[in-house]
């Protein structure tokens, strides 16, 4: 009975897979969801025969999507099966809603080094390489901007400010690939959660954001590299690229934790959920300005336990 079930689910899903890729490679109009959301079969599946069955079901999926939408749709299965067969296989191990969100972000960035790779060997196409050449045009696109109008000292100072941050974003691929395999891995377990709860009458949910906390590690990773930095000069050193890598995803890590402390508050002191809302509005449209002083909060509150304090 378990092996028949095995088998129409597995098939089901499946079909429910191959069809949302192929919504994804030839409607464009709705891709972009169907792509986001291209992992949720496997969750499901997942969730409820753990990884062993599911791995069937992602050589299935991969033969079919080879079938109907070519080998160029490769790269997408692998990336959707291994995100969404890692979260599944959590929800089916009864892991915490957070343990299954950072298994989903690793499967996620596993896949899409996959895919990094799969697009180097079998098309001769450098993600990576072609990012950095938009970047290189970017610079001198606007080098020709300020030659062209002839601007002054003061603009030329600015071009130098900009080609330095464009050139910076060019060694932080690593977290770009962090942050989107983190985006990735919580729309598609937020979905799943939805979908099994009215499915098989689960009550998977995550906890209230207000009571969100990261291990304490994660504030002496970002003050030792912050320690580590100082003594790297070379700006184009492996070592000052990885502490840079770090250091911000640290603390943006840090900075989240901030925003959750301050959902805490206002849920503590009775204010109306509207003020955190609008003061995590405030801080994204004023990221440079807001989002330092906002780090400067998750660490006291990570670090002094401001919570368990006000609690008391």
């Amino acid at each position: 009975m378990n092996k028949s079930k095995q088998l129409i689910d597995g098939a089901l899903m499946t079909a429910v897979f191959i069809v949302m890729l192929l919504v994804t490679i030839f409607a464009p109009v709705i891709s972009v969801l169907t792509l986001i959301f291209l992992a949720v079969p496997f969750v499901i599946f997942a969730a409820k025969h753990d990884w062993k069955p599911s791995l069937l079901m992602f050589t299935v999926a991969i033969l079919l999507s080879i079938l109907f939408a070519t080998f160029i749709s490769i790269p997408l299965t692998v990336l959707a099966g291994i995100g969404g067969i890692v979260i599944g296989s959590a929800i089916y191990q009864e892991r915490s809603p957070y343990e299954t969100l950072a298994r989903g972000t690793v499967g996620y960035a596993i896949g899409i080094l996959l895919l990094i790779v799969f697009n180097m060997v079998l098309l001769d196409v450098n993600i990576i390489d072609e990012f950095n050449q938009e970047m290189d045009e970017a610079i001198e696109t606007s080098k020709e901007l300020v030659a062209d109008f002839g601007m002054g000292q003061v603009s030329e100072k600015d071009l130098m400010l900009i080609e330095q941050q464009l050139n910076v974003s060019k060694q932080l691929i690593p977290v770009g690939i962090a942050i989107f395999s983190l985006a990735l891995a919580l729309l598609n377990q937020w979905l799943s959660y939805k979908l099994l709860n009215r499915i098989d009458r689960k009550r998977l949910q995550f906890p209230k954001f207000r009571n969100f906390r990261f291990p304490i590690s994660v504030i002496w990773i970002y003050l030792l590299a912050m320690v580590l930095s100082l003594f790297q000069t070379d700006p184009n050193s492996t070592v000052f690229i990885a502490l840079q890598n770090v250091i911000i995803l640290t603390g943006l890590l840090l900075a989240l934790q901030g925003i959750s402390f301050i959902f805490f508050f206002a849920h503590h002191k009775n204010i109306t959920i509207a003020m955190p809302i609008i003061v995590t509005i405030i801080t994204i449209v004023f990221a440079p300005l807001l989002l330092p002083l906002v780090r400067i909060l998750g660490i006291i509150d990570l670090g002094f336990g401001m919570r368990d304090r006000m609690v008391k």
